[in-house]
This record gives C-alpha cells, sequence and structure tokens, in this order.
C-alpha cells in the first residue's frame, strides 16, 4: 500500500486544518522584520530590525496568541489574505504552496527538525537587531530577507542596500 501523501501534498491552503497551516511557518522570522514601502513606487524595502516580540535568536514570537493586541499592526496570515501579501519571502512555506512550489528540504515539516531552517541559512538568526536598539528603521535596509537564498548551509552575504527614497509607512510582518 503506497505511503499517503502528507497534507501540504494533497490540501490546498484553505482546506487545511488551523494546526496544519500554522505547521507551515518555518520559524525564519524573516516575515517579523519591519519593512518599509517607497511612497513613489510601492516597492518593499526591507530592513533588518525584528519586531518587539520576536526572539532574536529562537526567531520565535514571545507571545504569538496575543500578538495582535500588542502589536496592532501584526498582518495576520490566512489563505485568503495571503495572496495580497507581497512582502513574504520567497524561502516562506506559504509563499512556495501558493506559488505551487514543494516545501524546501531545511522546512521542520520535510526534515523532522526546528533547527534546519538555521543551519541551512534560511533564519534570520545572527542577522537582525530588535527595534529597540535599532533607532531608525531607514538606518537598518537590507535586502536579504526579500531574496532566495544563495547558498543552502551558509548564511547569504548581505549586498548593498537599495538606494533610500520617499519612505511613507511601515509594514508589519505578519503573525501565521
Amino acid at each position: 500500500m503506497p505511503e499517503p501523501k502528507p497534507f501540504w501534498k494533497s490540501k490546498r491552503l484553505d482546506e487545511m486544518t488551523t494546526a496544519e497551516w500554522e505547521s507551515l511557518c518555518d520559524g525564519c522570522g524573516r516575515c517579523c522584520l519591519h519593512k518599509l514601502r517607497d511612497e513613489d513606487t510601492e516597492e518593499v524595502i526591507f530592513t533588518n530590525v525584528a519586531c518587539r516580540l520576536l526572539d532574536t535568536e529562537t526567531c520565535i514570537c514571545v507571545d504569538y496568541a496575543r500578538r495582535q493586541r500588542k502589536v496592532p499592526d501584526c498582518v495576520r496570515l490566512t489563505p485568503r489574505t495571503l495572496p495580497e501579501i507581497d512582502w513574504l519571502p520567497p524561502s516562506c512555506g506559504y509563499r512556495r504552496l501558493q506559488e505551487g512550489r514543494d516545501l524546501a528540504w531545511w522546512h521542520p515539516l520535510v526534515s523532522g527538525r526546528p533547527e534546519t531552517v538555521h543551519e541551512a541559512g534560511i533564519s534570520a538568526r545572527g542577522r537582525i537587531i530588535g527595534e529597540r536598539e535599532a533607532g531608525p528603521l531607514e538606518h537598518h535596509v537590507v535586502d536579504w530577507p526579500g531574496r532566495a537564498p544563495r547558498a543552502i548551509g551558509k548564511p547569504a552575504t548581505p549586498s548593498t542596500p537599495p538606494t533610500l527614497r520617499k519612505l511613507r509607512k511601515r509594514v508589519t510582518g505578519p503573525g501565521a
């Protein structure tokens, strides 16, 4: 008898249970970094500044259940809101499945270990600063959160950040 397909290969995103949906988060922390949006072009500009609820070592929200009360602009990611969110990293499990791709080998559902996202260099661990220590977001512009990782197993090398233009608002990360 053939082995059953994992739920993420056999269900649409909107058919998943809450527990299945939540497990699609790989724990990388990239979506919980503050983002800015260019006033003229609407381009998303990434920073390496973490939401105050993100533990910068574990890349886990320290108060996930009450995150939206504590951070009112925290975006709630759902199957319905997913298509509207243009700033999820290309490595994100939600985005990958929405785009018809499979989960990567380092995703905890595939590897069976939550640490593989960090070991593969996908997570924000070691590359971020807390918002209380950061100062102005404009001083922390980076592009790695919005790029696919270049080398699995090694953290991506930061490149030159985009030129700052008129920035009008913060865009925050979702809670799954």
